[in-house]
């Protein structure tokens, strides 16, 4: 069976109309997105796709970020049924998650992984290293699939380690962000010119038809890819 999944850090700054109209085009089987509120009405990604029949896990931490304090965090989005989840905190210095969906696709349980990892200015971090470790410690070895924003440049050791376990579905590295310059008010970014978000999957699987997607509803741009289990 072939699935079209989707990962996409919708922005908690981004537009959140247009984050919308996108993901009810989309059709996509399984989401993964990263900053979703769960206490903020005009965000409410949850009841929205809730209403389009998707099942859904949701992994929330509260943390700072630019001198406010945040409660978001990773979220998946099914069609087919989960019958089980988890969060992992992977660190405790500045709170980050990944939340894992069992779900049940025929007769086969996909293992599916949605985070965030701490933003470091496309630069070298321990934390961010710490974070990875813990993320690869809870990873399953088949039928898996791990998406999202990892904050982590190709070259960088969290791409590296991640590639050692698990196939990166894009190894062309086709950038993602920032669409705007308000993606990082210290990085300033100018342009779309930095790969950070990434969809990577067990070796049992195959993957076919990446796709970068043109919403320009947050700083990221949306990721897709067919798997097929």
């Amino acid at each position: 069976m072939k699935l079209r999944i989707l990962s996409w850090n919708i922005w908690i700054n981004g537009y959140f109309d247009q984050v919308a109209a996108f993901l009810k085009k989309s059709q996509v089987d399984i989401i993964g997105l990263q900053e979703v509120v769960d206490n903020d009405p005009k965000r409410d990604v949850i009841n929205m796709l809730s209403k389009l029949g998707y099942e859904y896990a949701f992994g929330s931490v509260e943390h700072s970020w630019g001198g406010k304090v945040y409660r978001d965090g990773p979220a998946i989005f099914s069609k087919h049924k989960i019958t089980k989840t988890e969060t992992y905190i992977l660190s405790e210095k500045d709170k980050r998650a990944a939340v894992k969906a069992d779900i049940l696709v025929g007769d086969k349980t996909l293992h599916v992984f949605s985070t965030h990892l701490i933003h470091t200015h496309q630069k070298g971090s321990e934390e961010q290293d710490i974070q990875v470790s813990n993320l690869i410690k809870k990873l399953t070895t088949e039928r898996t699939v791990l998406m999202g924003d990892f904050n982590a440049t190709p070259e960088s050791s969290v791409i590296k380690s991640m590639q050692k376990v698990l196939v990166n579905s894009d190894p062309s590295f086709t950038p993602t962000w920032s669409v705007y310059p308000e993606g990082c008010r210290i990085c300033n970014p100018q342009k779309l010119d930095t790969c950070l978000d990434y969809i990577f999957t067990s070796k049992d699987l195959k993957t076919s038809s990446f796709k970068v997607e043109g919403s320009k509803a947050s700083d990221h741009l949306p990721i897709s890819v067919v798997v097929e289990i």
